[in-house]
């Protein structure tokens, strides 16, 4: 067969993967439904009692083919006002919003300068078109400003996660003045901080209490902490603008399903109006993950290095039969193999405590 040699290898070095059905029997401490939203019976309920009231069910085509409906704008809309940016677009996935971002942004003789750690999405874009890029050391800020210093160029573009999806440790404050110094542009992936940290729960720029300015970007995603699938980018009137006319994921895909778009709408209006509580339950999660780990979590995202490819597996297989589910993330996704743990708001506090137990006897 033709790729059989690979796969032996793959199997060999314990990086063999496969897809597993959902067991929901198992209390879910692997997934990105970090509020337990994709868990509210009553935000799908509404949801479809607004579809039915709809003369059509599916967005049918592209938003610039007659795919664009007044649901995607009030949403795209209210999003951009929860965020204080001037406007925003809706599209397919985190994935696709990558490769959107990057993919149109950087142009001949400009230069992107990109976290080492950032999502594999942004790195497939990067390696598109001949594009420039220059990584710099993870969350060094004092790297990302000597690169930029050392090296100009037409336009630059720095790329940066709020919370970094597998290590899960937030962007430093820093890189907002850094990059403005500089005249940068700036996108922030906030596929797993948008929902989790922040006074309003928006994000990084929530948590640092940052003003969105002219060259600053948010791209956020809607399959995790909103529960529902595909995602948003947030800039200025003028980047909106231009994503539009350039961005292929924009351009030639059909848009949004209606479905997700009001699901997702209805979760940013749960999120908002139950941030106090929904702080409390994220506080409380991570004091018990720093009172049995000695780790600090910034969002949810609870990595624990194993390093190695195969006892990830059995830790994972081990959990499941407590009744757990744990995700178990090997090499070459991470440097070295973690079971990554998310500590879900959507599970109860004490059956994080009772899983975190049984995880440090296992390591």
């Amino acid at each position: 067969m033709f790729y059989t040699n690979e796969l032996k290898a793959l199997k060999k070095a314990g990086r063999y993967r496969r897809r597993e059905l959902i067991n929901t029997s198992l209390k879910d401490f692997a997934s990105n439904d970090y509020l337990g939203l994709a868990h509210k019976r009553e935000l799908h309920t509404q949801t479809v009692q607004a579809l039915n009231d709809l003369d059509i069910h599916s967005s049918k085509a592209s938003m610039l083919v007659n795919g664009y409906h007044q649901i995607h704008k009030d949403f795209e809309d209210a999003l951009s006002k929860a965020n204080n940016f001037e406007a925003g677009v809706v599209l397919g996935s985190g994935f696709n919003a990558n490769i959107a971002l990057i993919e149109s942004l950087v142009r001949k003789g400009d230069t992107l300068f990109m976290d080492e750690l950032y999502h594999a999405s942004g790195v497939l874009a990067s390696s598109l078109n001949g594009i420039n890029v220059l990584f710099f050391k993870h969350n060094d800020m004092k790297d990302l400003a000597n690169l930029l210093e050392t090296h100009k160029s037409k336009r630059q573009i720095v790329a940066v996660e709020g919370i970094y999806s597998m290590d899960g440790d937030i962007c430093p404050e820093e890189i907002f003045p850094i990059v403005d110094r500089a005249e940068a542009i700036l996108i922030v992936d906030e596929a797993h901080s948008s929902g989790v940290i922040g006074e309003n729960l928006m994000g990084l720029f929530d948590h640092y209490n940052i003003k969105p300015k002219a060259n600053h970007i948010k791209m956020g995603t809607l399959g995790k902490a909103y529960g529902s699938f595909g995602a948003f980018i947030l800039s200025s009137s003028h980047i909106n603008e231009y994503l539009i006319n350039r961005a292929k994921p924009i351009i030639y895909a059909t848009s949004l399903s209606l479905y997700d778009t009001l699901l997702a709408y209805k979760s940013l209006e749960y999120i908002l109006q139950n941030r106090e509580v929904l702080k409390k339950e994220i506080a409380k999660r991570q004091s018990i993950i720093k009172e049995i780990f000695q780790i600090k979590i910034d969002g949810l995202i609870v990595p624990l290095v194993i390093n190695d490819n195969k006892k990830v597996l059995e830790i994972k297989n081990d959990i499941q039969d407590l009744g757990f589910s744990v995700g178990a993330i090997r090499q070459p996704t991470v440097p070295k193999a973690i079971i990554r743990l998310i500590a879900r708001v959507g599970e109860s506090s004490d059956d994080l405590r009772f899983l975190s137990t049984s995880l440090v006897k296992m390591k």
